[in-house]
């Protein structure tokens, strides 16, 4: 089995009497999307930083492609892409001026440039200056810088906050295209649905300390199995056909039966083609990764 791209152990890391990062360890994979999610404020920006080398951690260890993030800063800088929360260019810097200008600080041809931005769909905005382009557009160019180099791991930071449903979508698609290039990316989102879309595996982060690691599904059946139907019928056989499940209000025609476990939809199904019955209506409610943070935490991520 290969070694995680990379390795966090134990690290710690404060600003005065503020403890911002405490004892966070997690290894991410080659090939991989894997999220750190959180609040804002929960300190998923120092972790990511201090991965990339940008901060150093008061304590434990951290490996990024078998390199150390501060001592083989230079080395490690060839290998990796970056795109920061707060990153901005200067207004009037046209967008074939950005990508030509950090093809030059790798030592790339002009052509690397001009092929990501026609990939990215920004070929029509290239003689365009930054501060025009919409904030999809934007986050479209910093993907397209933290490419430039080819890197082998990319880090994404809060990629989407502030996007529209549309183009927020739009760079999921994008996100996902990373990884099916042979990347590993890192990213962190405060945005569940972000996470459960896009990660194959997600860490969970709150005031400084990692809570659980592992694939959104496998976080949604360990902390919330329960799942529900509600469906309408109108047959009078209804309420025996579901006497068999242990949680099942009812509403006039409307049912609600509730059950832990991925066989609650089919034995519900099994119940009403057995009997015969007919139903108007019928859908699962599903718990979500934002269910598991309120679970774990005592309190919705918007709190």
């Amino acid at each position: 089995m290969t070694s995680p791209v990379i390795q966090v152990q134990g690290i710690r890391k404060t600003y005065g009497r503020l403890v911002a990062v405490h004892d966070v360890s997690f290894d991410v994979n080659d090939g991989e999307i894997f999220g750190l999610i959180g609040p804002n404020g929960a300190g998923k920006s120092t972790t990511m930083e201090c991965v990339e080398g940008i901060r150093t951690p008061d304590s434990g260890k951290i490996t990024v492609l078998g390199l150390d993030p501060i001592r083989d800063v230079y080395a490690l800088q060839e290998r990796i892409g970056v795109q920061l929360q707060q990153a901005q260019l200067q207004k009037r810097i046209k967008v074939w001026e950005a990508v030509r200008l950090w093809a030059s600080l790798y030592r790339k041809q002009p052509y690397v440039g001009d092929q990501l931005l026609e990939q990215l769909g920004l070929t029509d905005k290239r003689n365009a200056w930054f501060m025009t382009l919409s904030g999809g557009q934007k986050q479209r160019l910093f993907i397209a810088l933290a490419l430039i180099n080819n890197p082998e791991v990319v880090f994404l930071d809060e990629l989407t906050t502030g996007l529209d449903p549309q183009a927020r979508r739009a760079i999921w698609d994008l996100v996902r295209g990373i990884r099916e290039r042979g990347k590993t990316v890192f990213l962190t989102t405060h945005l569940m649905e972000e996470a459960e879309r896009l990660c194959d595996r997600v860490a969970i982060i709150e005031y400084g300390r990692i809570i659980d690691v592992d694939t959104p599904q496998r976080l949604v059946a360990r902390h919330c199995p329960e799942r529900e139907v509600i469906l309408v019928s109108d047959d009078g056989r209804a309420a025996d056909a579901f006497a068999r499940f242990a949680s099942v209000t009812r509403d006039g025609s409307r049912y609600s039966i509730r059950g832990v476990g991925e066989e609650l939809v089919a034995d519900v199904i099994g119940s009403l083609s057995e009997h015969q019955i007919k139903v108007s209506d019928f859908r699962t409610v599903l718990p979500s990764l934002e269910d598991v943070f309120l679970k774990l935490t005592g309190h919705s991520i918007r709190d």
